[in-house]
């Protein structure tokens, strides 16, 4: 999965072939056809990592605070490490409906949980606090792509506590009303 979510993530979709990631797990091409039938069906099962890690805090209370929390930590290990490789997935169209519908899925269910997390009192977030939702995501998303792939400092090397301030700021200034 490291390696599906790794080439994915850095070539796309359509320039990745089961034989690069077989290639890059030092594993054989039959081995992942066992295990995920198609290059559809790994893509999809990386997709469906990215939404469980972003769901992962459902065990505690949807604030704010702890969603932000959670971008944070989303972004701020390495440029090019594990959870910055998996939020670059939710970037890469696929060319598959059905995993492309799986993306979407993913990012309309963080954005719903976000926008009802402001303090919206009804079971569908109004339209505005979506809208902050979503332009928060693309902001963290935005920060997830300059860090992978610009090298520009300080940025590209800032760790969480370098991250922390800044982005409960930005990430405030959306989502609280």
């Amino acid at each position: 999965m490291h390696a599906a979510r790794r080439r994915f993530a850095r070539d796309g979709y359509s320039a990745t072939t089961v034989r690069d990631i077989a290639a890059d797990a030092g594993v054989n091409v039959a081995l992942i056809s066992r295990y995920f039938v198609s290059k559809e069906g790994l893509f999809e099962a990386c997709l469906a990592r990215v939404g469980e890690e972003l769901r992962r805090p459902d065990t505690e209370p949807a604030t704010i605070e702890n969603i932000i929390t959670t971008m944070i930590s989303q972004i701020a290990d390495s440029p090019n490490g594990e959870q910055a490789l998996q939020l670059l997935l939710l970037l890469r169209s696929s060319g598959d409906e059905a995993a492309d519908l799986i993306r979407q899925n993913t990012l309309a269910s963080f954005a719903e949980r976000m926008a009802l997390a402001t303090g919206c009192s009804t079971s569908a977030a109004p339209a505005d606090h979506l809208l902050r939702a979503q332009l928060a995501i693309a902001a963290v998303m935005g920060v997830v792509l300059m860090r992978t792939s610009t090298g520009l400092e300080p940025l590209s090397s800032a760790t969480a506590e370098d991250l922390h301030t800044p982005m409960t700021e930005l990430l405030s200034a959306l989502l609280k009303h």
